[in-house]
Order: C-alpha cells, then sequence, then structure tokens
C-alpha cells in the first residue's frame, strides 16, 4: 500500500491518487501544495465513478490558502460537493483571486456533456486566447485558431466516445526549470473507452493498442469516412508546436514527449480507471 499523503495533484502523480481515493474511505488533501487542472478534472472525474457506485467519501481540503484560492478562481467548488462529503464543509478564503482579462486562466473548470458544452468551451477559450496565447506564448492566429480546433476535437470526443459526464480545465503556468510559459490543458471523461469504442470494428490485445490505434491512425468507431481524424489533428497540432500529449485510457497510456519534457512513451498495466484522461502541455515559441 502507498504512502496516503498527497502533496502534489497533477498527471505524474495520478496513479498514486488512484491508490489512495479508491482504498481509503477518507481523502486527505491537508497537505497538498500543489494541484494543475488534470489533478482538479482528475478529482472529479474519481467522483462520477464513485457516485455511479452510490458511493460518498469525505474529502480533507487543502490546508493551503493559496491552493484553495486557486481551486475556488478554477470553479472546482461548484462541482466537488456533488461528489464528496467536504471538511470543512465550507472552505476559508481570505482573499479570492480576481476574475480579470489579465488573469492566467483560459478556461475555469467546465463540463462536457451535450455539444452545446463545447460552443461554450469554445466560445470562452477564444475570448481569452489572444491575450494568454498571444502574450506569453507568442502565438499567431494561424496557431491560435489551431489551438481552438485541437480543443474542439478533444471535446468532440468525450461527446462522441464516453457516454457519461467529461470535465475540461486550462491554465497557463512559468515552468522555472525552463525558463518559459506553458499552458496545460486537462480533459477527461469516466466513459467507454478507447478499446470499448473501438471493438465493433476493431480487435485489441489490450487498452494500449486501441490508444494507439486513435492516435496515432486515426481510428474511429464510425465506418464512414472523414471520421475518426479529430485526434490524429490533435496530435499534428501538438507537434508542431513541441508540446506535449498524453491519453491514458482504462490500464494503458500513451504519451508523444518533446525533449524539453519528460515521463514514458509508453506505459502499461497502470491502476485501471475508466474512460479517457487527455493532458496536452503547449510551450511558449
Amino acid at each position: 500500500m502507498p504512502s496516503q499523503t498527497m502533496t502534489q495533484i497533477t498527471e505524474d502523480t495520478f496513479e498514486h491518487v488512484l491508490h489512495v481515493f479508491n482504498n481509503t474511505p477518507t481523502i486527505d488533501l491537508r497537505e497538498v501544495s500543489f494541484i494543475d487542472p488534470y489533478g482538479m478534472v482528475g478529482i472529479l472525474e474519481i467522483g462520477e465513478l464513485l457516485k455511479s457506485g452510490n458511493i460518498r467519501k469525505t474529502l480533507y481540503l487543502p490546508e493551503s490558502e493559496e491552493v484553495l484560492k486557486y481551486l475556488e478562481r478554477m470553479d472546482f467548488f461548484k462541482f466537488v460537493a456533488n461528489y464528496f462529503e467536504l471538511e470543512p464543509p465550507e472552505p476559508q478564503i481570505a482573499g479570492k483571486y480576481l476574475r480579470s482579462s489579465y488573469s492566467d486562466v483560459l478556461l475555469e473548470i467546465t463540463p462536457i456533456e451535450k455539444s452545446d458544452d463545447i460552443h461554450f468551451i469554445v466560445g470562452k477559450v477564444k475570448e481569452r486566447a489572444n491575450v494568454i496565447l498571444k502574450k506569453h506564448l507568442h502565438y499567431d492566429e494561424r496557431a491560435i485558431n489551431g489551438f481552438i480546433v485541437a480543443l474542439s476535437e478533444v471535446c468532440q470526443n468525450i461527446i462522441e466516445h464516453s457516454e457519461k459526464k467529461g470535465f475540461v480545465g486550462i491554465q497557463k503556468y512559468h515552468f522555472q526549470n525552463l525558463n518559459k510559459n506553458i499552458v496545460k490543458i486537462a480533459v477527461m471523461d469516466i466513459g467507454i473507452g478507447f478499446r470499448n469504442s473501438l471493438s465493433e470494428r476493431f480487435l485489441f490485445k489490450n487498452d494500449f493498442d486501441a490508444i494507439e490505434k486513435a492516435l496515432l491512425h486515426g481510428a474511429s468507431r464510425y465506418a464512414d469516412e472523414g471520421r475518426g481524424h479529430g485526434l490524429a489533428a490533435v496530435r499534428r497540432f501538438v507537434n508542431q508546436w513541441n508540446g506535449r500529449l498524453s491519453i491514458c485510457s482504462v490500464t494503458a497510456k500513451l504519451s508523444i514527449i518533446p525533449e524539453w519534457s519528460w515521463g514514458k512513451e509508453k506505459e502499461t498495466k497502470l491502476y485501471s480507471f475508466p474512460g479517457s484522461q487527455i493532458n496536452i502541455m503547449l510551450p511558449e515559441v
């Protein structure tokens, strides 16, 4: 059994987070000092999974006021009480982050259940993209349009393949070790996953083969031409801008890792978690 203490909740620690959430009756986030969109969206999707099994656990909130303020700024508290009993029930936040056009947030945590949600998400990101992507990543109009298309495709993937509620969140960070700005995009669902989604048309030995077929070969659950190229378009965009892309589904994870990043390209036999979890990191040009 791994240690129950969690100090960071990100893609890198999510496997550990799943262990803790599945093996303890209460979830202790009191020592968490850093959480990113992947961590926030991940906790909400774990909540979705627990709710589907009529399980409601107690979640001890972080003691760090900075972390609480950030969670509030990202609208995490709009959703988390739907899934967990919170301790304390009302987080004590002295000064809330201002919601201005100068914020680093491209998109607060937002649910994805229907196509209208994608229109809302794209509209919201378009409002802020020029300020954040131009100013901090130095993207031109073509790159920003590519960003919007890639985001739409990733969200559409949930509508077409999930059958469950998804969540998305987008935030800009400054990576000190790179001395560069990075935008992180996290999109998740707990739906049927890649292997089940493609199983009517393809036979796979494992989850990794299904992710690979969808991402690298444009496989789709639909036979008609023109379907299934969404993720391939996302991959091309991420490659073009030297970004990082990882897709996790059930027990496997495939990552495209540029030279500035870290991690394994292929991971199998992971802690089983349904649906798909996508993390994109785009660096400053």
